[in-house]
């Protein structure tokens, strides 16, 4: 038994059916820095009350029924949460018996609201706990590549500019700490001010960072003599933004310079792409996750829509024949297909056990993925190119001595091509090619994202088919010419091009995983070649003409 189980039976035995509140840290704003506790904590809520900016970060790990109280606000970013009503909301549910998760930004045990309800629980004598996080005043410049201390020790100190006293300011102003600010970005310029007015030299390096740890982040370097028209230049103040959160470090030990060497997150290939993918959530799932490790913003949009075929009786005669000793081997050719024979199963009250004796091939990884969830391990999967021409690569022929049937079951789409009908005959197999599901073309995207696509508010699209192309063109509008667009191989870029689009990124392999390495690869160098050539690196949707960026934002 782990210690964190451990300590979940030990709560819920000395809580019993008597309500109690923990107070979580969730991180600055990555999902991705959330504690395992926390995640164990939020998967055994009753009742969540989370800060506004946090609301997406822990919701998805709290279970389906759990009740939400106070939920996210339009703008998170400029809408804090009303620390009293969250209080509120927080005792009460624990007064009537249930486990609260109250989930705060960045770590409780630095922030005085959280202090303050803490307090509120115990003169009650609600039983709390405390689940720490990763607090935004550490984790924010660790994102932004400033480390807050070298090798020479220096003293590090936190500061919250709305509480900050005269006093405070000339502590810090009079020392060589180096100092952690959180404020805004409209109050960077007089939180300067106020540290040179203690003490602190005009050319003392600073560095800002808004938005920290999420693909939103941007970081601004200067001096705190020079921080009011860097961020002037950069037109980043005056702003309507200006009350959004920030992190400022000051110090000459703050290692300012050697940012460029530092800035992990923010020059990942792809940092703040926004990226479509022109596929369904669940088949865009991984797809998505390996888009947001290059520093992505993925954007699925549906263009095919599944549906049962027209006539159901051709694919329950080849379940039935599944299960009294019909074939050989089923063959799965998409996501799709597992999931269309998967639910005729549980229509006939049948399992994976159902597959026992009967032989398995998924066309690729993602396909076995499925196939594994649905608790069968597939026989083949191609060791080469992961499509239809990779699988019969690999297929064996029918051997009548040592196969002793000769017919394969294949449930596809009805649009599905014929060559693994034709390569598997060649192969000496019947094959029962039988229609499992029928794809049609999906309802238009909402008016904002079409908007987006038409006027080059993305920076990429990958087109994984021919029908990708044919149909996001046909329900949204072509993409823009200042979107990259990225296929995954000739026939697809070829579409692509009929249709009046110029292809920058061809797969090696006609894989998507493949295809969002390229999609990277392309990025890394353009990053690169910016840099070299001393251009302030930019979004291909950056680089849209004034008129029509004012007219798409």
């Amino acid at each position: 038994m782990s210690p964190t189980t451990a300590h979940n039976s030990t709560t819920q035995h000395l809580y019993g059916a008597h309500g109690h509140v923990t107070f979580l840290g969730a991180g600055p704003g990555d999902p991705g820095l959330l504690t395992l506790r926390a995640v164990e904590a939020l998967a055994q809520a009753d009742v969540l009350v989370a800060d506004p900016q946090v609301y997406d970060v822990v919701r998805t790990h709290a279970r389906a029924g759990v009740d939400t109280p106070l939920r996210k606000a339009d703008d998170a970013s400029t809408s804090p949460a009303p620390a009293g009503g969250a209080a509120d909301l927080a005792m009460a549910a624990a007064r009537a018996g249930k486990r609260v998760v109250r989930a705060v930004t960045g770590d409780p045990g630095l922030d005085a609201d959280a202090a303050r309800e803490m307090l509120a629980c115990a003169a009650e004598g609600i039983p709390f706990e405390v689940v720490p996080g990763i607090a935004t005043a550490v984790g924010v410049p660790a994102y932004a590549g400033v480390p807050l201390r070298n090798g020479h020790g220096t003293d590090v100190r936190f500061i919250d500019a709305r509480t900050a006293d005269e006093r405070c300011w000339t502590e810090v102003g009079a020392s060589d700490a180096t100092v952690v600010v959180s404020t805004t970005l409209e109050s960077v310029v007089s939180v300067s001010g106020e540290l040179v007015a203690g003490g602190r030299k005009p050319e003392t390096p600073l560095t800002v960072t808004a938005a920290g740890t999420t693909t939103r982040q941007r970081t601004w370097t200067a001096t705190l003599g020079t921080i009011g028209q860097v961020l002037k230049s950069a037109k980043v103040l005056p702003s309507s933004d200006g009350g959004q959160s920030v992190i400022a470090v000051v110090g000459e030990r703050s290692a300012a310079a050697e940012r460029p060497q530092l800035a992990w997150f923010e020059s990942k290939p792809l940092f703040g792409w926004q990226v479509l993918v022109p596929r369904t959530k669940e088949q865009a799932e991984s797809l998505s996750d390996q888009l947001r490790s290059y520093g992505a913003v993925p954007a699925e949009v549906p263009t095919i829509a599944v549906e049962p075929p027209r006539t159901p009786q051709q694919m329950e005669r080849a379940v039935k024949g599944l299960v009294t000793g019909r074939y050989e081997w089923i063959a799965f050719t998409s996501v799709n297909a597992v999931k269309a024979v998967r639910e005729k199963f549980e229509e006939y009250g049948l399992d994976a056990r159902a597959f026992a004796g009967i032989k398995v091939a998924a066309v690729g990884e993602q396909t076995a993925k499925a196939l594994v969830e649905f608790g069968v391990k597939p026989d083949l999967v191609p060791s080469g190119e992961q499509s239809a021409a990779g699988l019969l690569d690999d297929w064996p022929p029918y051997d009548p001595v040592f196969d002793p049937i000769d017919r394969v079951f294949l449930p596809r789409a009805d649009i599905a091509t014929e060559t693994l009908v034709a390569g598997l005959i060649e192969l000496g197999w019947e094959v029962d090619d039988v229609t499992a599901y029928r794809t049609v073309r999906a309802s238009p995207p909402p008016a904002e994202t079409r908007e987006a696509i038409k006027g080059g508010g993305f920076d990429a699209v990958l087109f994984t088919s021919s029908s990708t192309v044919r149909n996001l063109v046909g329900i949204a509008g072509k993409p823009h010419n200042v979107t990259v667009i990225a296929c995954i191989g000739p026939a697809t870029a070829k579409t692509a091009e009929e249709h009046g689009l110029r292809v920058d990124v061809m797969s090696p392999e006609p894989s998507v995983h493949k295809l969002a390495e390229a999609l990277a690869d392309f990025g890394a160098k353009r990053r690169a070649e910016a840099v070299a050539a001393g251009d302030a690196v930019k979004r291909p949707s950056e680089k849209r003409p004034a008129r029509r960026r004012a007219r798409t934002s």
